[in-house]
């Protein structure tokens, strides 16, 4: 959202702007705040016109991804630049050692890659709770390795309760609170679908998953359910990784190896992820995702 200044003369009119899309059209709702106003004023305004548009855009935002024959075959080209690898059990412990400490790290952890290497190794005694969830997400990672479950809310719920069991009282549970998420300037960079809708929007997505999972592309199955995951923000806290997780569960139920998103390309995951969130553009996630490939296996 954002606020937009029209100026007529010495007076001011302040608007606050909000886009979001409905199938392939992208709309506007557009509140009007007043006009002259005082920061103060300006802030309340703001702050009422932001609730409003959160309960416009409720129910309007559903995933809506349908192809035709020939977007499958040029979303395919994507798939034959993904070099196929079945990880043996060393390989396997080396990328989860990767994976665990990348993505916690996105997310703010301090525990340094020579640290997980070593919790995992069960060298040191688990002393704080950012070890205890680095040892759970070492757990899921295991997990989706071996999981033949269906996508669905409940294993969902499931990945998210191994993640944060004995860190967080809602591990496992669907929030219930509104999520607006702002940049270091206060403004709004992701609103997540309204809490009354979220286990809907979940279901929504699954179904979509299982209509599709035979003729789609497995990296765009596994790109599409990893960005509306994250547009859905389904969880109070734990998203991105419980999110990075979806993303190799579906790629290693078609029998694709898993991915490791890196620390230090963060910024560009979170462009892209931006750019699906604002107008659903799956391209760029799936040419960094294609990158982070080549770099993981090069």
């Amino acid at each position: 959202m954002y606020i937009e200044i029209r100026k007529n003369g010495k007076s001011k009119k302040y608007y606050l702007k909000q886009s979001y899309r409905v199938g392939a059209k992208v709309k506007k709702i557009v509140k009007y705040l007043g006009s002259n106003l005082s920061k103060e004023q300006l802030n309340k305004c703001s702050k009422i016109a932001e609730k409003l548009i959160l309960e416009d855009i409720s129910g309007k935002d559903i995933l809506e991804f349908e192809l035709t024959k020939d977007e499958i075959k040029r979303y395919q080209q994507y798939d034959k630049k993904i070099k196929i690898e079945h990880l043996q059990k060393l390989n396997w412990e080396h990328f989860t050692e990767q994976f665990t400490y990348n993505t916690n790290a996105i997310e703010g952890s301090t525990i340094s890659a020579k640290e997980v290497k070593e919790l995992l190794e069960q060298k040191d005694k688990v002393e704080n709770l950012e070890e205890v969830e680095t040892l759970n997400v070492a757990k899921a990672v295991s997990y989706i390795k071996k999981s033949k479950k269906k996508l669905s809310v409940a294993l969902i719920k499931k990945l998210h309760l191994i993640c944060f069991k004995g860190t967080k009282n809602f591990a496992g549970k669907i929030r219930k609170v509104e999520v607006v998420i702002r940049d270091n300037l206060g403004r709004v960079v992701h609103v997540g679908a309204l809490a009354k809708e979220v286990n809907e929007l979940l279901d929504e997505l699954c179904i979509w998953y299982e209509k599709h999972n035979k003729n789609y592309p497995p990296s765009l199955l596994a790109t599409i359910v990893h960005n509306q995951f994250e547009k859905i923000h389904p969880f109070q806290d734990g998203n991105g990784r419980v999110g990075r997780l979806l993303l190799n569960y579906i790629l290693l139920k078609h029998k694709y190896p898993p991915i490791n998103i890196r620390l230090k390309d963060r910024s560009e995951y979170y462009q892209c992820l931006q750019k699906y969130d604002q107008n659903s553009e799956i391209v760029s996630m799936l040419k960094f995702l294609i990158k982070e490939y080549r770099k993981q296996y090069k």
